[in-house]
């Protein structure tokens, strides 16, 4: 199968697609006039709908273009689809007011929401080729950017809080001096980013590729993340190092 470069730069200067072929490229992520009127209608009519009433609508119409919705999910104004039908919800999620979740990508498998999560006001879990897993229980603050080129796999019962910036991917090659970093074809990952189970990452932290966060760690504020954390380490500072461990010498947290 030919690959679809889902470059923005590259497609919106492409003079061998149409408009309308562009924007379901980006948007839509399927061929065809049905895909797209279906998405268009359903965004008209519930995405900016405020109160109980836009609650209720999208409740009911945004199953029609995601991949999967679980029960008791609740999606507040605003909220955008970009590639809907590579987005899986699990139960009893709440997507906040002016969200977005773009699964886009050509060869990817999409965005993967687990029961009980929790995405903030203005929060956004982007993908360019890429995959994103948020496992049960994760609650990502508000202003935050999840960004995966490869695979960015929060663990359960994580705790994301406000204006942090976790992304998986998005290097490039720096040898090419002759190329503007624009012009590059690739996202060059490190492995994406792996944050096992029950971590906090404290507000305003940023989380680099390659990185693995161990079970139960703390992130101070602030910190950047390039290596890894061990499990229970408490970990702060730029760049971010382990200052102590969680586990006291008889064995307790």
């Amino acid at each position: 199968m030919k690959r679809t470069d889902t470059k923005v730069r590259k497609l919106l200067t492409d003079e061998s697609s149409s408009k309308s072929d562009k924007y379901k490229a980006l948007i839509i992520g399927k061929p065809g006039w049905g895909a797209l009127i279906k998405y268009e209608l359903v965004m008209l009519l519930c995405s900016w709908v405020p109160g109980v009433l836009g609650l209720f609508l999208r409740s009911k119409l945004y199953p029609l273009l995601l991949g999967r919705v679980g029960r008791g999910v609740v999606f507040g104004n605003n909220v955008v689809l970009r590639h809907p039908h590579k987005i899986f919800i699990g139960d009893d999620v709440l997507i906040d007011d002016n969200c977005m979740l773009d699964a886009k990508g050509a060869t990817n498998e999409g965005i993967f929401i687990g029961n009980k999560v929790f995405v903030g006001r203005n929060s956004i879990l982007s993908c360019k080729d890429g995959d994103i897993r948020l496992e049960d229980g994760v609650n990502v603050g508000f202003n935050c950017e999840i960004f995966s080129s490869s695979l960015v796999h929060i663990g359960a019962n994580t705790l994301i809080a406000a204006y942090c910036y976790i992304v998986g991917g998005g290097n490039y090659d720096l040898t090419k001096a002759d190329e503007s970093f624009a012009d590059q074809d690739g996202l060059a990952s490190m492995g994406g980013i792996v944050v096992e189970p029950n971590c906090w990452i404290a507000a305003d932290v940023k989380v680099l590729d390659g990185v693995k966060i161990g079970t139960g760690s703390v992130i101070g504020a602030g910190a950047v993340v390039r290596d890894e954390i061990p499990p229970n380490s408490l970990a702060a500072g730029i760049p971010a190092k382990v200052v102590r461990s969680r586990v006291l010498a008889n064995g307790q947290a």
